[in-house]
This record gives structure tokens, sequence and C-alpha cells, in this order.
């Protein structure tokens, strides 16, 4: 049934009164006409009229009760309530996409770090030499000023290839310093490698065959000063197969500080 005519026979059931009396007047009227004239059963002419008024009225009622109370009882239908899914916003579904991350610029007045020079190539030069230094005597001389030396040849040095090393020492600040290694041309002597211990830009390194030897230079820089201490220069260079005679191969260096020039000069022994 229309869930609309239910409601409505529903709030007439409830606002209907029945009017007992003139339901009882009418039943009354009707006994009380003249009778229709029909062919009934004997057990029907038996019962008295009185008893038929009775029960007419007593069907009546009973059958006006139950309509109203089946359309009174009987519970509306239970209205279905549909909820449509919340619609949620962009914003609050989509989570927010972060923003790159920017660099801090320095702060007003702050050091910008300055570019990395690239490394300065040692390779072999053809600069013109320089002038002639007096040759060491013999006996050398090991100690000048604040200056001390030491000529030495490495350990390493095997039947085809060899190392000179030379440590130096100071005892003031150093200005100006040449250091100077020469190894003699005994046959295929080529150089192989170089090394010191103090700042490599702080020197400018050749190498060169002079005189009849290989020629190692380091020149301090102007401007840069070596601090007091001791410090290491080695020469590596190949040589024809054999034991190599180590004779001819010196070392000088000429240096300046507070208290004047000064200069150290002597070969390389052999390492015992």
């Amino acid at each position: 049934m229309n869930e609309h005519i239910t409601r409505q026979l529903r709030e007439a059931a409830e606002a209907h009164q029945p009017d007992r009396a003139r339901i009882l007047a009418r039943v009354e009227r009707g006994v009380a006409g003249p009778p229709v004239r029909h062919r009934s059963s004997p057990f029907a002419r038996s019962w008295p009229k009185a008893a038929l008024a009775g029960l007419a009225t007593a069907g009546i009622l009973a059958t006006g009760g139950l309509a109203v109370a089946g359309i009174v009882g009987t519970p509306p239908p239970a209205d279905t309530v549909v909820t449509a899914p919340a619609t949620l916003s962009p914003t609050a579904t989509q989570p927010a996409t972060p923003s790159p991350a920017r660099p801090t610029p320095p702060a007003s007045g702050a050091p910008v770090p300055a570019p990395t020079a690239a490394p300065t190539s040692t390779a072999p030069t053809t600069a013109a030499p320089t002038s002639p230094r007096p040759t060491p005597t013999a006996s050398g001389r090991p100690q000048n000023g604040p200056l001390s030396s030491d000529g030495s040849v490495d350990p390493h040095t095997t039947v085809y290839w060899g190392q000179d090393n030379l440590v130096l020492k100071t005892t003031q600040p150093l200005t100006s310093l040449t250091v100077e290694m020469r190894v003699v041309q005994t046959g295929e002597v080529r150089d192989t490698g170089k090394w010191h211990t103090l700042p490599g830009d702080d020197f400018t390194v050749t190498v060169q065959e002079s005189g009849g030897a290989l020629v190692y230079r380091w020149v301090l820089k102007p401007g840069r000063t070596v601090p007091v201490g001791q410090y290491e220069f080695a020469d590596q260079f190949n040589h024809a197969t054999g034991a190599r005679n180590t004779t001819g191969d010196t070392y000088r260096v000429d240096a300046q500080s507070a208290g004047g020039p000064a200069s150290v000069w002597g070969d390389f022994a052999p390492t015992r």
C-alpha cells in the first residue's frame, strides 16, 4: 500500500469517534420496518427478533473495532534515511605540496668562499738555467747559520731505480729558500718523480738537464715563509741496470732569514 494512503487512513482512524446511539437507532429502525418476505429456514424463524437485533449490533461494533484496531495498531513503516557520503573538499583530502627548499642566502657581510684553484702541474720545464753555482767541495758544509742538512741515498734504491733524500732544518723563519739536488748522468738517468714536506703551493719546482746532470730545483715563491722546523726533499729517477756510482750526486741550499743569508751543501752518502 502506498505510504501516503496508509498515513491518511491512520489519521482518519485516529480521528474517528463512532456514534453508538446513532448506530443503535438505525438498527432498531431496520428491525421495526416491514418484514422482508423471503424463504427462511425453520432454524432462523425460531430465533427471537431481539436476539437477531443484538447479534447484528454486536457484529457491526466488532467489525468497526477490528477495522480501526487494524489500522491504528499497525506501526507505520520506518522511514529509511539515505545519507549521502560526505564530500571532502580538495583542500582537506589532498596534502599540500611542499615547496622546494631554498638555500639560505649568506648573512650580510659574511665572507664568500673563494673558488678552489686547480692543482698546478710539476712537469719538467725547459726554463733557462740560472746563474752557475759554486761546486760543493768534497768535504761539504752541512751547517751554516740557522741551517743544518743531511743528504743520503734512500734504502729502497735498486739496480735500476734510485732516490736521494735531503733533510733540512732551520732555527729561524726563512723568507727565501732555494734547494737544488743534482744527479749525475751515469747512463739512462731519467726523472720519475719528486716530493717535499712543505706546502706544494709555496714552491716553484723544476727538473732539467744541465751540465751533465739531472737537476731538481725547489724555489720558494715571493711572499711565502718557511717556518722554523725540519723538512724533507727527495728526487727519484731511473738509471741503467746495475749498481750506480753516486759519488757525483750533490745538493745545495741557499736561504735568507732575519740573521742574513746562509748556505749549506754536501753529497748523498749511501745508507748503511
